[in-house]
Order: C-alpha cells, then sequence, then structure tokens
C-alpha cells in the first residue's frame, strides 16, 4: 500500500481547512459596519431575559429553553449514528473503494484514499459531537440561572445584582447559541467533504460553495434582516 498524494490532493486539503477555520474565525469578528446573525440574536436574547426577569411565571421562558435544547439533544443522537456507520464503513474501504472505481470522472483511486476521507469525515462528526453534548450543558446551566432569577419585587437583589444575573444568563444562553451553529457548521463541511471522493477540484469547489452559503445566511439573509427590524432603534 503507497501512501501516495497529489499536489493537488494536498491543496484540495489545505483549501479546505483554510475555509473551515478561515471563516469560523472570520465570522467571530465582530465588524462595525456590518451586521451578523449572532449579534442579532444577542441583542434579542438580551431582550428576553429583561422580559424574564420582569415577570414571576417563567413557565413560557423553561419551556422555551427545553424545546431548543432538544434540538442538540436530536443532533448529538444522530451524530453518534453516522459516527457508528463512518466506523463501521473504515472497515469496508476496499469495497467502497471498488465501487468507486467503476463510477466516471474520478480521480485514480488508492486503497488508502477512501480511507483517509472517511478518517477526515469521522474527525469532522467527533468534533461536532463534543460541541453539540457542550452546547446541551449549556442549556442545563441556563436552566439554572433562569431558576435563580430574583423575583421583579425581591427586596434583596439591587440593580447592580440584577444587572449581573442578567448578563451571565443572556452570555450562557448566547454561548449555547453559538456552540449548537459551530456543530452545524461541521455539519455542513462533512457534506464538502463527500467531493474528496470524486476529484479534488470538486472538493474545492463545494468548500467554496459551503463558505459562500454560510456567508449569505448569516450576514445577507432574509432572517438577519427579519431579526434586526425587531429590534430597538437605540441598540447600537
Amino acid at each position: 500500500m503507497t501512501f501516495s498524494l497529489s499536489v493537488l490532493d494536498w491543496l484540495s486539503l489545505v483549501w479546505f481547512f483554510v475555509c473551515w477555520i478561515g471563516y469560523t474565525r472570520f465570522s467571530g469578528f465582530k465588524f462595525s459596519t456590518r451586521n451578523r446573525l449572532q449579534d442579532a440574536m444577542h441583542e434579542h436574547i438580551k431582550a428576553w431575559i429583561v422580559a424574564l426577569q420582569a415577570r414571576d411565571n417563567r413557565i413560557v421562558d423553561t419551556a422555551a429553553i427545553s424545546n431548543i435544547e432538544r434540538n442538540g439533544s436530536l443532533f448529538t443522537s444522530s451524530t453518534l449514528l453516522i459516527i457508528a456507520g463512518l466506523t463501521t464503513a473504515l472497515g469496508s474501504s476496499d469495497k467502497i473503494n471498488a465501487v468507486l472505481a467503476n463510477l466516471p470522472f474520478l480521480t485514480p483511486s488508492y486503497s488508502w484514499r477512501g480511507e483517509l476521507g472517511i478518517v477526515l469525515m469521522l474527525m469532522a462528526f467527533i468534533y461536532a459531537f463534543f460541541t453539540f453534548t457542550w452546547c446541551i450543558r449549556q442549556w442545563a446551566f441556563a436552566s439554572i440561572l433562569v431558576g435563580s432569577t430574583p423575583a421583579a419585587d425581591a427586596p434583596n437583589f439591587d440593580e447592580a445584582a440584577r444587572n449581573r444575573h442578567q448578563e451571565a444568563l443572556s452570555k450562557v444562553i448566547w454561548l449555547a447559541v453559538y456552540h449548537f451553529n459551530a456543530g452545524l457548521r461541521a455539519y455542513y463541511f462533512s457534506l464538502a467533504l463527500l467531493a474528496w471522493f470524486i476529484h479534488p477540484l470538486i472538493f474545492m469547489l463545494a468548500t467554496a460553495w459551503i463558505v459562500a452559503v454560510l456567508y449569505r445566511r448569516e450576514f445577507k439573509s432574509r432572517t438577519l434582516s427579519a431579526l434586526l427590524a425587531g429590534l430597538p432603534e437605540t441598540t447600537d
């Protein structure tokens, strides 16, 4: 078994990781002249916490957290099944390569090349699994903070204490949303990895397409416009 990658193969792998890591870093920067989906969501989360502190009945708030947490649990379970399937496929890479060899427009297949593609997908979904499980834990922390929210007429909490609690709860909820999005991003880029089995150029194009889709949804989507329209005019 010969371990050999062409220059184009190496370039496509470098391009993939540069796009994934680079877009993650790029989307994390706060722009003064460009609105982000996560910024708009953070403002709505803070407005939610202010409304939560003003009411004594918080059944709606706990129900909302429980419903959102189920999404993380669903993706965690799905990710485990995918990891199990990829692990099984790793032991059948010879059969996979035999099938791929009969398809048109494919680059020459090596017995280890299919294994490398499966390993890359396995790493992506393992990352997604850890991210989703951390997201679930953060929603659990948020539930505890909701339970410790002082009543509107609680005498032992001054304005400064309420502001600290508001900031802590809004930050935890925002981080839960952030890590859920990071797990979803791993799903997106794992789809681009499917093109690795076809051709390195198609792999690079698929990766660029994923970045374009993510950018449009985070910076140019109608959902962002709707969220921004619902913010108070005084919000920066």
